[in-house]
């Protein structure tokens, strides 16, 4: 299974058309069930037809694989090919209930628009994959492996053939693209909010189970049927018109035999579908279990290697009870900042749920990104790792502040509680550990700052109509000021509005400015009057 799992999709797919293997088809279905439930159920009314949807798409898969596969290179991923024959099927099932009960087609064409940042789910959800398929087929893919199946840069850029670096531009206007798309159905919002709506509400758990019945039912499909339908029709080709009458009775028996077979299975689809329902409360009950398990053992686990530690090293142990001391007292000021922040806190709890768990990836990303770079002892790792969490945590604090517009009133306190976490990884860290540290933050906030001057960039694009020669000239300056830091903000603004000018018209600077000057958030620039 290890094996299978370190496979890509391209090379799971090869196998399974090539000879047959159940094992490479059920993993792929294993790997993508939860994305193609997820887009069948944004589309469609009932989970019950979302099952189907999800079961009518890998049985396409396994009746086309050998024609697919070679067509991918050995490293592409499925997602793409996958969300849009979804969308297919998902039309055909729609346009078959409207020919049966005559429901109206366009209920969901005429939506108000609606001044928020964040774009309502509810909103999105039944026309979020209409606009993903004006899409070409490059942009389309980026956008389903970045926010639908969560990976990072340079895992889409392997996927589609491409460096990092551009796999993040594709990223970013295939992003703005949709962001567009979305507007002329009356859904305004910004590029970030409209990744984190993604990335939070797109993928969701398919029906315990489900996996192994689409499996198992689309290579029945793919293999048995498939076969048999290319040897039957094979053979009609060379028969007379005489033998092609005698053996038509035969065909009907079969077709017969065949639609009884499929009612059946329906059937036990539907048998099977109530047993999922019923199993489901016991299945997130052994999922708390078993947490409550891994998290017990993995403390125990914890407790004793940091025993091992303090006994081997006295002076790590006593500087480690130091850091662990101020850690707890932060903490304790982090407690009471939560009680303050949630009383006024009226974000949804399922968004700041996914957000807290994006940052909380994120912090495991920087630290192994870390200890890629710098060799740490298992007690730095462990440190850095609680400070991280605790890093990510303020951030979804502040975010809440923000959400309820609160943050002027708690700034003090997390710029402090940010200012002791960094003042902590210092510590923890050796001179020599903290150089590399600080190179590979330099080379993270390049990579931070070159997808600030690119957004930024696009949205000039699109803003004021910059010329190609404009906008060669425009990206080294938002490259300089994206990567800047400064104490004085009106300095800071006013030298990059002095730059921006020398490229820009005087009616094309204007335009910008009260742009900018209108933004209501934080990072916003507010630039003077010349």
């Amino acid at each position: 299974m290890g094996e299978m799992q370190s496979k890509s999709d391209a090379q799971l797919l090869r196998e399974y058309a090539e000879s047959g293997s159940e094992s490479a088809f059920t993993e792929l279905v294993t790997r993508h069930t939860d994305l193609v439930y997820s887009a069948a159920l944004r589309q469609v009314p009932s989970s019950d037809q979302a099952c189907d949807v999800a079961q009518n798409v890998f049985s396409s898969l396994a009746r086309g694989a050998r024609t697919l596969a070679g067509s991918l290179n050995p490293d592409a991923s499925l997602a793409g090919w996958l969300c849009r024959c979804t969308r297919n099927q998902a039309l055909n099932l729609r346009r078959d209930d409207f020919r049966r009960h005559s429901r109206e087609r366009h209920a969901m064409e005429h939506l108000h628009p609606s001044p928020e940042t964040a774009p309502d789910w509810d909103r999105l959800r039944p026309i979020l994959d209409e606009a993903l398929s004006g899409l070409n087929e490059a942009d389309y893919d980026a956008l389903v492996l970045r926010f639908f199946k969560n990976q990072d840069l340079r895992s889409v850029g392997l996927a589609l053939g491409v460096s990092d670096d551009t796999a993040q531009k594709r990223v970013s206007r295939a992003l703005e693209k949709l962001r567009g798309s979305l507007a002329h159905h009356g859904i305004t919002t910004t590029g970030a909010a409209l990744a984190m709506a993604v990335s939070a509400h797109a993928v969701q758990a398919a029906p315990a189970g489900m996996a192994v019945t689409i499996s198992s039912a689309a290579m029945l499909t793919g293999t048995s049927l498939a076969a048999t339908t290319t040897a039957t029709v094979t053979k009609a080709i060379a028969m007379t018109t005489l033998q092609k009458a005698l053996i038509t009775s035969t065909i009907v028996a079969a077709v017969g035999t065949e639609i009884f077979q499929m009612h059946r299975a329906s059937e036990m689809r539907e048998q099977l579908q109530t047993l999922w329902q019923q199993q489901a409360p016991l299945n997130e009950q052994v999922r708390d279990l078993r947490r409550q398990r891994d998290d017990a053992t993995n403390r125990l686990a914890l407790f004793e290697t940091e025993m091992a530690g303090i006994k081997s090293n006295v002076a790590g142990q006593l500087k480690l009870r130091g850091e662990v001391t101020r850690f707890q007292k932060d903490s304790q000021e982090l407690a009471q900042l939560k009680a303050k922040v949630s009383r006024r806190d009226d974000m949804d709890a399922a968004q700041i749920r996914s957000f807290r768990e994006y940052q909380e990836r994120d912090a495991i990303t920087q630290l192994q990104r870390i200890k890629e770079a710098v060799k740490l002892t298992p007690d730095q790792e462990r440190a850095l790792q609680d400070l991280f969490l605790k890093r990510a945590d303020l951030i979804v604090l502040e975010m809440q502040a923000y959400n309820e517009g609160t943050h002027k009133e708690f700034e003090g306190q997390f710029s402090q509680s940010m200012s002791n976490v960094t003042a902590q990884i210092d510590a923890i860290l050796s001179p020599e550990q903290q150089a590399d540290f600080k190179t590979l933050q330099q080379r993270v906030s390049t990579s931070t700052a070159r997808f600030q001057a690119d957004g930024e960039l696009i949205m000039m694009q699109k803003l004021v109509g910059i010329s190609l020669e404009q906008e060669d000239q425009l990206y080294p300056i938002l490259m300089k000021f994206a990567s800047a830091q400064s104490v004085d903000d009106t300095t800071f603004a006013g030298e990059k509005a002095n730059a921006l000018a020398a490229v820009l018209t005087p009616a094309q600077m204007e335009q910008y400015r009260k742009f900018m000057q209108g933004k209501k958030v934080s990072s916003a620039i507010s630039y003077p009057k010349d």
